[in-house]
């Protein structure tokens, strides 16, 4: 199969949406398969896309306001050039907001199949950065993906909320996780020393340091003695976070092998976000044999056994977290537990298995689509 994947990030972005592009590339490439990537235009000083699996056509872009880390594509007709230079049979659209919009519009007016990758909670972002519009952000999403010829939620809980919101043809599509790189064994115990060298025990937080996150409901967990925050990752809320959790340390982002040591060398991995139509971090503490902390909402539903990979607890309550966090941290027992259960749990989700599903539902539409030609 020619397939395009128009998306609205892709790396050296490090985001979801990003991450899962480049691993469906990937699968593409080993599987036989012809994608191409349109992306937005990363900022200024960035090398071309060496690393990735196939060509990319990147299109002009701008700074997100208050958020230079997202970068926004402006108008152009190099998606749909690129549809049409590519000879493409089906059109994957990851997380289609903007850049996606005018993938979906030209690929309709091509006459090529589209499959709408729905993978990021914008009715959540709106409560979270405005206040209000939720309706608003419903609306975008279901006239977007309406127009596609499936769309694939990574969640049961996100696949609901489609369906509930009058979003038509929804199938459910997890993700996958690198089992290889995320591995129990890449626990350093002088990493360990490094981040806390009293021997404390290291909570862990992974991700972009934004509002919707709600990385301030760990400052609970701050305050319990013997008790290590870290922080991994970067964004808009950096400062004000440094203030809200006082001790934690803040490592900035990182990614790759060294990513996977420090998530080995947690004793427990605490997600805070209530808004997560999957939750990839979640999965690779699990990977990496560390017990989970997460809200009771959205991805974490699918992913957290309660009581036998983790705890889940209630969306935004602070308290909650310090609670759980406070019950793995005095039996040592439990945590071990937890985690190798995790590990257990996520052995079979690699990113070849969920990628043979992706391909079976691009020829399910490609079948159907056939049929109604007939």
């Amino acid at each position: 199969m020619r397939v395009v994947i128009v998306t609205e990030s892709f790396p050296p972005d490090v985001n979801g949406v990003a991450h899962c592009a480049l691993q469906t590339a990937r699968h593409l490439v080993d599987r036989g398969h012809a994608p191409l990537v349109v992306a937005p235009a990363t900022a200024a000083g960035h090398g071309p896309d060496a690393l990735a699996p196939c060509p990319v056509v990147r299109v002009p872009s701008l700074p997100l306001p208050g958020y230079p880390q997202v970068r926004v594509a402006l108008p152009s007709r190099r998606v749909a050039a690129a549809i049409t230079e590519h000879r493409a049979d089906i059109v994957h659209l990851a997380s289609p907001f903007i850049l996606g919009v005018r993938g979906m519009a030209a690929a309709a007016r091509l006459g090529v199949p589209a499959v709408a990758v729905y993978q990021t909670d914008l009715a959540g972002y709106a409560r979270t950065y405005v206040g209000a519009g939720e309706a608003t952000a419903w609306r975008r999403i279901r006239s977007v993906h309406a127009a596609a010829d499936r769309t694939l939620a990574p969640s049961s809980a996100a696949l609901h909320d489609l369906e509930a919101h009058g979003v038509p043809r929804v199938r459910l599509w997890p993700r996958g996780v690198d089992t290889v790189r995320f591995r129990p064994e890449h626990r350093d115990e002088a990493l360990r020393r490094e981040l806390a060298p009293n021997g404390e025990l290291i909570v862990g937080y992974v991700g972009r340091l934004a509002p919707e996150k709600q990385v301030e409901l760990l400052a609970g967990a701050c305050g319990l003695e013997g008790v290590r925050v870290v922080i991994v990752g970067d964004g808009p809320s950096e400062t004000t976070l440094r203030e809200a959790l006082p001790g934690a340390v803040f490592l900035g982002r990182r990614t790759g092998d060294e990513l996977a040591r420090i998530f080995a060398s947690l004793d427990v991995f605490a997600h805070t976000g209530p808004f997560e139509t999957f939750c990839q971090t979640v999965q690779e503490a699990m990977a990496s044999g560390v017990p989970v902390v997460a809200p009771a909402a959205g991805g974490p539903l699918d992913l957290v056994a309660h009581g036998r990979t983790g705890l889940l607890v209630p969306p935004r309550d602070g308290a909650a977290v310090r609670d759980a966090v406070w019950e793995l941290a005095v039996d040592p027992t439990l945590r071990a537990a937890y985690g190798a259960a995790g590990r257990a749990t996520v052995e079979g989700r690699t990113w070849a298995a969920v990628g043979d599903q992706l391909i079976d539902h691009y020829a399910d539409v490609l079948s159907a689509r056939t049929v109604v030609a007939a």
